[in-house]
């Protein structure tokens, strides 16, 4: 049951996602990103102070919330400054939380790392999609992007399934195995070229996408790794329920964080 209902959601999800990808403006795109931002964050700080609703302070809650949006809104300008701008606020901001709670709560630095650890993990990784999106053929690099991360969590979890015998990360995740992993990383290098051909029918670029496919699934398993040891370290199983059949919003994200950024940096700087 949990199986159909993830394919139902993804099925449900997919078009309109397309259709904001390709039809919608960047600014619409990027308002589409910081919501996706809000809720991931939302659940990081519920993982991360380990569901303990009263160590997670509203004003931390409200500074996160705004830089999250604002973050990934103000990359439709194009300018890393006002991103490192708004960084540097978020900082401040911390600051005078700090001074104002430090008598009360001698751990607050602990709370404001964690805090940092969220907007550099989330808002800002979220936000190079904007950026990706305005690079020459943008929307056709997120459309593979997010084909390329979901040919790696289908192919593991198929693999796994079937073929999988040897624990990858036991400690973490024991139901990933090497089997699927490997299963992963290969399904995501042949359906990136093969995408890749059918679209821009360039035979070179297409063979230059298969080390970057690698690249990202490798950054993909490590990213839903990461987050699997952070709910693990909190004993929790799901980031939220948002999401039927696939849990919550940093559930179904969580690889793409670590992957976009590598994505962002291949096709700058080698594609």
């Amino acid at each position: 049951m949990q199986h159909i209902k993830r394919w139902i959601t993804a099925l449900v999800l997919a078009p309109i996602l397309l259709w904001i990808v390709i039809k919608g403006n960047t600014l619409l795109f990027a308002v589409l990103v910081s919501v996706v931002a809000v809720f991931a964050m939302g659940e990081y700080l519920r993982i991360i102070f380990k569901n303990d609703e009263e160590s997670i302070s509203n004003t931390i809650k409200i500074i996160s919330y705004i830089v999250s949006m604002t973050l990934v809104i103000s990359a439709c300008l194009g300018s890393w400054e006002i991103l490192f701008l708004i960084i540097a606020m978020n900082l401040l901001a911390l600051s005078i939380f700090v001074l104002s709670r430090f008598a009360g709560n001698h751990a607050i630095f602990d709370i404001i790392a964690k805090q940092v650890l969220g907007v550099v993990y989330i808002p800002v990784s979220l936000s190079l999609l904007v950026f990706i999106k305005d690079l020459d053929g943008g929307t056709f690099w997120i459309i593979w992007l997010l084909i390329v991360i979901f040919a790696n969590d289908t192919g593991a979890f198929y693999t796994g399934t079937f073929f999988g015998k040897r624990a990858f990360s036991p400690n973490i995740s024991p139901n990933k195995t090497i089997e699927g992993s490997l299963g992963g990383v290969t399904t995501s290098m042949i359906v990136g070229f093969i995408f890749c051909q059918i679209f821009f029918n360039d035979l070179s670029l297409s063979f230059l996408t298969i080390p970057a496919s690698f690249l990202l699934a490798g950054a993909g398993q490590i990213g839903d790794l990461f987050e699997s040891a952070m709910k693990r370290s909190s004993n929790i199983k799901d980031s939220g329920r948002i999401l039927p059949g696939h849990g919550g919003m940093l559930d179904r994200i969580d690889g793409l964080l670590l992957a976009i950024p590598v994505l962002y940096v291949y096709r700058v700087f080698i594609l």
